[in-house]
């Protein structure tokens, strides 16, 4: 499954895809040529530019991506490093604009998805996800994530890791899964425990714990009328009791009782809710 993603500069995609080799983000050119002056043609704007301009060869590289027709192509991408030699050589008045937008990238794609879990609330389609089931989690994962990227609400079907802890392989998730499908949502202790063991699970390539915090409050709300008040629990603290909740849950559940509350309609508690979620997510 290739991890790829789509930023939008002025409703232009610009398509990027993660390549695990060199462990980062390839940045379609023919895009940024046409965020840049909005070409009709793209794709021919770019090779003249490259046949041109000597030193764009140097730095491109060929990778797959999945053009309009829905086909994968190998297609000219730059690296982070070299987007500003991009930016340099193709003439624009916009080049100041989109480079400052290039480096806030992660920024912007995480600002659409995060207004996109905004309105998965203020549309009322968050009353239509299966509440506690695998299937839910992918309901919510698709609509935060849908356009941003291609693999929103899919199952992964590699193994990741992240911070040298290694998530339940791909080729037993199915059956994690299932698992989890059929614990128990009684008591708080057991709704924890299913969240910890979902997280274990990890089953997107991307986004695993926006869309978990949500999937664990709907649980809550059905079951015991609570949800999490985010905003009372420190990122820190939290992201050190996920740590260690795979062995120990004990420090999870400790926050999540110490800031339930039986406010489950309160706009204010829901939105506050997701910035602190997408916070989780920030790097230091």
């Amino acid at each position: 499954m290739q991890k790829t993603s789509i930023r939008f500069f002025e409703d232009i995609p610009v398509r990027a895809v993660w390549d695990e080799e060199s462990s980062k983000w390839w940045f379609c050119a023919a895009d940024i040529a046409e965020a840049l002056t909005k070409s009709k043609n793209p794709r021919s704007y770019w090779n003249k530019i490259k046949s041109r301009k000597n030193e764009l060869s140097t730095i491109c590289r060929q990778l797959k991506l999945k053009a309009r027709d829905g086909k994968f192509y190998n297609t000219d991408v730059v690296d982070e490093s070299g987007l500003n030699t991009v930016i340099a050589l193709i003439p624009s008045k916009k080049s100041e604009v989109f480079a400052w937008w290039m480096k806030n990238m992660e920024t912007s794609l995480d600002e659409k998805s995060k207004q996109k879990a905004y309105e998965l609330f203020e549309s009322g389609f968050i009353d239509n996800i299966e509440i506690g089931t695998a299937k839910g989690l992918q309901q919510i994962h698709a609509y935060i994530f849908g356009g941003l990227y291609d693999f929103a609400g899919q199952i992964r079907t590699v193994n990741i890791a992240k911070g040298g802890f290694s998530f339940a392989p791909a080729l037993y998730l199915d059956g994690a899964l299932a698992h989890i499908d059929k614990m128990s949502e009684s008591t708080l202790e057991e709704i924890v425990n299913k969240y910890v063991e979902m997280n274990v699970a990890h089953p997107f390539m991307e986004g695993n714990g926006r869309s978990t915090r949500i999937w664990l409050d709907l649980i809550l709300k059905k079951n015991l009328k609570k949800c999490v008040d985010w905003s009372l629990i420190d990122k820190k603290d939290y992201l050190a009791a996920m740590r260690e909740s795979v062995t120990d849950p004990a420090k999870i559940y400790g926050l999540i009782k110490k800031a339930l509350t039986d406010d489950i309609h309160n706009r204010e508690i829901i939105m506050k809710g997701i910035d602190y979620s997408y916070y989780y997510e920030t790097e230091e």
